[in-house]
């Protein structure tokens, strides 16, 4: 079996996918896009598509090292993310070829189902506890929200005071034992992460996500001494290489690999298997597609550490399009409880509507993160 096509589709809300076809007419699809830069991945796929083709797309291990390692310069979010989805899209072809999901072929699952949450809120979040309320009333026991606008390095506790009346709105409308994931998305800097967590930790929250930006993990090891709340991180993170350093500090209870972000279903396995290692939780980052959720229950399956799933079924940014579009059978992603079932498909579990595809394709989209700035102008972290 040999690889005939590589074709790349930017398409919205704000997503790429790719489509890896054979000789065999067994087709396989990956979602590479870095949120932003969907041009940018698209170009590095098609680079990356040169050595594929031709190729025997069963022998994903020595593909995913040629194309890390072949390259003088390597890592990061284009280079991984562009990885990531052509290593999705064998996958795929290997779980067709030998008639099977790939988590069979990973070593089999270790669980049915796995938690997912819900997102409530946006950008600059408002009125969640009404939302909160509405997604567990939908059978729901998890959510997440983003925390707070911009804050400055030393900001105003009446930007505090706001967080905290956020939240416990939230709490307040779903009750003592609902999940609450709070992600600081970055936009915090170590003096007023420290102060927000030990503001939190009355409402019990399932995580706090990336209270400071991953290039600054080493301030995690002092934010832990302020609370007990577990602490995730690492959608920005792209390779076993990038978390390597986090697991020997000890500096996080959750990693977040994102499966369109990190090298794929390879590495992300890898990675899950390291940090078990060091008894940490995995919940895999996914406000992405139906490609990039469906990889990550692949890899949930077969991940004993693997606790809860992100999904992006009505999330804020998939305004006019949703992960459900563009599937023939959106069954596949029905939540029950609180839960997903795994995929009993071969290869990734879906089947992608393609005809929705190209003419979604035609469209495309050129999303890009919001700028935002502080009252004195300075750049603030989105």
């Amino acid at each position: 079996m040999k690889i005939t096509s590589i074709e790349t589709f930017v398409v919205p809300p704000r997503w790429c996918f790719v489509k890896v076809e054979t000789d065999e007419g067994i087709t396989g699809w990956g979602e590479p896009v870095v949120e932003g830069r969907a041009a940018t991945v698209e170009t590095a796929v098609q680079e990356l598509a040169e050595y594929l083709m031709g190729k025997d797309p069963l022998n994903i291990e020595d593909h995913w090292n040629v194309m890390y390692r072949s390259g003088f310069y390597r890592g990061g979010p284009i280079l991984m993310s562009a990885i990531a989805g052509l290593d999705q899209a064998l996958w795929d072809i290997k779980g067709k070829f030998f008639n099977a999901p790939i988590y069979q072929l990973l070593g089999g699952a270790c669980r049915e189902s796995i938690r997912v949450y819900s997102w409530i809120g946006g950008d600059r979040p408002s009125d969640v506890g009404e939302a909160a309320q509405a997604v567990v009333d939908a059978g729901f026991t998890a959510v997440k929200m983003n925390a707070t606008e911009e804050l400055q390095y030393i900001d105003s506790y009446e930007k505090i005071d706001r967080v905290v009346e956020r939240i416990a709105s939230v709490r307040e409308a779903v009750g003592d034992y609902i999940g609450i994931g709070i992600d600081f998305h970055g936009r915090v800097h170590k003096p007023m992460a420290k102060v927000l967590a030990k503001e939190l930790e009355a409402f019990r929250p399932m995580f706090i996500e990336e209270p400071v930006l991953p290039e600054n993990n080493e301030a995690l090891a002092e934010i832990s001494k302020y609370t007990p709340i577990p602490i995730a991180t690492g959608e920005r993170m792209y390779s076993r290489w990038d978390f390597k350093p986090l697991f020997e500090a000890g500096y996080a209870d959750i990693i977040q690999p994102d499966l369109s972000h990190a090298g794929g279903i390879t590495e992300v396995k890898k990675i899950a298997s390291m940090a078990e290692a060091y008894d940490i939780a995995v919940a895999p980052h996914c406000p992405l597609g139906p490609i990039a959720l469906a990889a990550c229950l692949q890899v949930d399956a077969t991940a004993h550490n693997a606790f809860i799933q992100e999904q992006s079924l009505g999330i804020h940014y998939n305004q006019g399009n949703d992960l459900l579009d563009y599937l023939t059978d959106t069954s596949v992603f029905d939540y029950q409880e609180g839960h997903v079932k795994l995929p009993q498909g071969p290869g990734l579990g879906i089947e992608m509507n393609e005809e929705k595809v190209r003419e979604l394709a035609k469209t495309g989209h050129s999303w890009r993160n919001p700028v935002w700035r502080h009252q004195d102008g300075t750049v603030a972290e989105w």
